[in-house]
């Protein structure tokens, strides 16, 4: 790989945010907030407000469930 020209577009854009990073007085504070909700959001939701629906409903066999579904659906009444 080719080192990157400090003249070209890509460099000047990444020395932008990494000056701007470098610099914050709350940027830590801030990547903590934001690790922490993501956390919530993606881990404790999804443990206690979306049940494993497939497991519940398949009985072992998640493909053939799946299949059925789809055929059935796209079945013409």
């Amino acid at each position: 790989m080719t080192p990157m020209r400090k003249d070209s577009f890509l460099y000047r854009v990444y020395d932008l945010y990494a000056d701007g990073f470098r610099s914050m007085r709350l940027g830590r504070t801030l990547w903590a907030i934001i690790l922490i909700k993501l956390f919530i959001i993606f881990v404790v939701l999804k443990l206690f407000f979306f049940p494993n629906f497939l497991k519940t409903h398949a009985a072992g066999d998640e493909a053939g469930y799946v299949a059925t579904e789809l055929t059935d659906r796209a079945a013409p009444d």
